[in-house]
Parts: structure tokens; C-alpha cells; sequence
């Protein structure tokens, strides 16, 4: 299976802290970072504008790097998850903190939500979107699971 879905192919700098991101897959989505960069200290330098603005596809197009430093890089696959997330979407991180939270495999997991493995393996590596249905489901195991307890 290719990765294609998390490599990017352009990225455009469209606010002071807003990228516009192109993948190898064809989707083009908008992220804002300023949370992000208000966060991390060590992306401190990203709130300058002049510095957000040098923004480029980092090696092999699974990152993206500002003046050419690898402490100010950003991986594509994360960038991609938080645009999905705030385009009001649910992410394949969402799969992974589930089940990590609970410590569950990926044939438990699918189990717990009456998904087939293979199904849960295209949402879990972003290969596939994650549905409203499925996010919910994660919630309602959380619940079923609270009051078991």
C-alpha cells in the first residue's frame, strides 16, 4: 500500500499561521497551526510571519520545513490529521490514541467496534477516512466500557 495520502506534493503559506497543503493523492486541505506553534516552544520561531512564510515541501514530501532547519519541520501525516480535524473530520489518529488509551491490538479493537481488522487497518493508517460512525463507536466502547467498571 502506497502512502501516497501523506505525501505532500506543494504547500502554500495562506495566513501567518495557515498552510495550504496539496498531497500526492490528490486532496488539498487548509491547517491552522497557531495552537499548534502557541504549544510547542520549540516552534516559537513559527510566530513570526516572515519566518512561517518560508514554509517548503520538506525530503520526499513527508514533512514540511521553514529555512531549511530541522527543528521547525512538521510531519505531513500529523498536519494532514489536525486539517482534517478542523475541518470538523476525524482523524486516523483518532484510531491510534484510541487504541493505544486502551491498549488494544488491532484485532481487539476491531472486535470491540464489529469492524473487520482489514477495515480498521485502512482507517487506522489514514488510507481511508474515518467516519462519523466510527468515531462514534470509539465513543460508545468508552461509555459501555466506563459503566462495566
Amino acid at each position: 500500500m502506497s502512502n501516497r495520502h501523506f505525501t505532500l506534493t506543494g504547500v502554500e503559506v495562506v495566513a501567518p499561521s495557515t498552510l495550504h497543503l496539496a498531497y500526492a493523492d490528490g486532496a488539498r486541505l487548509t491547517v491552522d497551526l497557531a495552537d499548534t506553534i502557541a504549544r510547542h516552544p520549540s516552534l516559537g520561531p513559527l510566530a513570526d510571519p516572515a519566518v512561517f512564510a518560508t514554509a517548503a515541501v520538506g525530503e520526499w514530501g513527508g514533512s514540511v520545513v521553514w529555512n531549511d532547519d530541522d527543528d521547525l519541520e512538521l510531519a505531513a501525516d500529523n498536519l494532514r490529521a489536525r486539517a482534517v480535524e478542523q475541518a470538523g473530520g476525524y482523524s486516523h489518529e483518532l484510531i491510534w490514541n484510541w487504541m493505544a488509551r486502551h491498549k488494544l491490538s488491532l484485532d481487539g479493537a476491531a472486535e470491540a467496534l464489529g469492524l473487520s481488522r482489514r477495515m480498521l487497518a485502512y482507517y487506522r493508517s489514514g488510507a481511508k477516512p474515518v467516519p462519523r460512525t466510527v468515531a462514534l463507536a470509539l465513543l460508545g466502547w468508552e461509555v459501555e466500557q466506563h459503566r462495566a467498571a
